[in-house]
């Protein structure tokens, strides 16, 4: 049985978000809690990331049974589920495979396509945090800056570094596994039949994610679906127009509840 680390945030009806790749629980603080006050909002690390545990497979039909079997096991039947990214194709996996477990969902920039390898950089950057042995933060943030131009990216790393007993920085998740599993990953849900619940698609303005000639794939899974754009802001929608979002999502739930 896989053990998957969560905070419970609210009372009311239940929320389940998924984070994306590299990630874990809290980067949807800020909607957790601007969805308390109606909601039961339960924020997961999946397997190999966050405090949950490691898996030595983690593909997409293993990350979502692991999930699940959590929900299955905390009696959370006709949950709305909320992901971003591989979060979003955990959630997308799960309303087809179990739909009686999904009320509504929410996909956060991403389709239920199979993508092209593009966090080479990711890697390299990751992995030299990991060989260096920093005992600093700012040495982390520094070498990471290195290989990534994006000061946002470092920043949304360096929330899964952590310090061990010898005060050397390490990275909270799992990164050979997920480097070994990164292929399987990228694949698209596998359905015997659409999901026929209501469904937001959100995608960033200035992302790629999510492109038109997805759309008929997005309806050919999901019929209900409806998409819309968030303009400014790439594929951390969530990060860089947190008001936006929250709200996107909030008044979604609200609809469906």
């Amino acid at each position: 049985m896989t053990k998957l680390h969560c905070s419970l945030d609210g009372e009311g009806p239940p929320v389940v978000l998924l984070h994306g790749l590299f990630g874990s629980g809290n980067n949807l603080g800020a909607l957790a809690r601007s969805l308390r006050e109606r909601f039961a909002v339960y924020s997961l690390d999946l397997p190999n990331h966050g405090r949950s545990d490691w898996l030595p497979d983690a593909d997409l039909p293993q990350l979502t049974r692991a999930v699940a079997d959590w929900m299955s096991r905390h009696e959370l039947s006709g949950a709305r589920l909320v992901g971003h990214s591989l979060g979003g194709k955990v959630a997308m996996q799960l309303a087809l495979s179990q739909p009686r477990l999904v009320a509504a969902l929410v996909v956060a920039d991403i389709a239920p396509v199979v993508y092209p390898a593009r966090h080479d950089a990711v890697f390299a950057a990751l992995e030299a945090v990991a060989a260096a042995h920093c005992t600093s933060r700012q040495q982390a943030a520094a070498l990471l800056s290195e290989y990534l131009p994006e000061p946002d990216v470092v920043q949304f790393l360096l929330m899964s570094l952590q310090r061990d007993a010898r005060g050397v920085y390490d990275w909270r998740f799992n990164l050979a596994g997920i480097r070994r599993d990164y292929r399987a990953v990228r694949d698209a849900p596998r359905a015997d039949a659409p999901y026929r619940g209501p469904v937001q698609f959100i995608k960033g303005g200035e992302s790629d994610y999510i492109r038109p000639e997805h759309r008929e794939a997005i309806l050919a899974l999901f019929p209900q679906a409806t998409i819309k754009v968030m303009p400014d802001c790439g594929h951390w929608l969530h990060a860089q127009r947190p008001q936006l979002f929250n709200g996107i999502v909030g008044r979604f739930l609200d609809a469906v509840s």
